[in-house]
């Protein structure tokens, strides 16, 4: 019943994806996050550890930066705008049942990512390692996609025709999609040693892969934008020869011919 009072939040809150289609998994995916962690410190109250307060503050903080920052870029970027406009599907075209079934299966998503720390709340399981580690890996990665999205907000402001190429972007292109596959890493490994019976473990693993498949397509899209914009810089091309697109350390340079990668 706990589950299905989340998937009811998670539906209200991305509803706001009928008003304009791409909100359905921008701010209807991180103002969704933020509202299932709130909504989880309201259920559990009388169960909280000090270290699933920790994992669920860092859903709503990020839940809300991302929603928030997402807002902001939508409203005030004029390049935002364009590739909005250009390269992203507005879904006008799109009939009702199809735009149902995303909602639904968004919403879905959303609960499925944050499950590992609802099955460690509802088992009342307590603290422990991995509950630690995952935290600290979550928080890593709030901070990692933080910064990221800052810098190339900076630097897009006074270099709006250059790729960004500076701080976090040195190590890896996407920063900020590994910041975010950080935070959910995090958010799956605290609940490994709580997950019991095949349902909790689908629901987990599923949220975990899905999001890491998304932040892969997201790469993948990412690069051919790029590759179109810059592509006969010599700068560029020697950038994207060696820093790997969005694992450090991992030599992989480019995911453009993925095309099962839909992000």
């Amino acid at each position: 019943m706990e589950f299905i009072i989340l998937l009811v939040i998670a539906l209200a809150v991305s509803a706001m994806g009928f008003h304009k289609f791409i909100w359905f998994i921008s701010l209807g995916y991180g103002f969704s996050v933020a509202a299932l962690g709130a909504a989880m410190l309201v259920m559990f109250a009388s169960g909280l550890t000090p270290v699933s307060i920790v994992l669920l503050v860092l859903a709503i903080i990020y839940g809300c930066r991302l929603g928030g920052y997402l807002a902001i870029r939508e409203r005030k970027s004029a390049s935002y705008q364009a590739t909005m406009k250009n390269d992203i599907k507005d879904g006008s075209a799109m009939k009702l049942l199809p735009k149902l079934c995303i909602w639904v299966s968004c919403a879905l998503l959303y609960c499925c990512q944050v499950s590992p720390v609802f099955f460690r709340l509802k088992h009342g399981a307590p603290d422990d390692a991995a509950a630690i580690i995952g935290a600290a890996i979550m928080l890593l990665g709030v901070v990692l996609e933080s910064a990221a999205d800052y810098t190339k907000n900076r630097y897009k402001k006074r270099n709006p025709k250059r790729f960004c190429d500076v701080g976090l972007f040195r190590l890896v292109r996407c920063p900020n999609y590994l910041g975010e596959i950080l935070i959910w890493t995090g958010m799956f490994v605290s609940g490994l040693t709580v997950l019991s019976g095949a349902w909790e473990w689908i629901a987990a693993v599923f949220g975990w892969v899905c999001i890491v498949y998304i932040m892969f397509g997201g790469a993948r899209r990412l690069e051919i934008r790029q590759n179109k914009n810059y592509g006969s810089d010599p700068a560029y091309q020697q950038y994207v020869k060696s820093t790997p697109i969005i694992l450090p350390l991992i030599p992989l340079y480019s995911v453009e011919k993925y095309k099962w990668l839909v992000g």
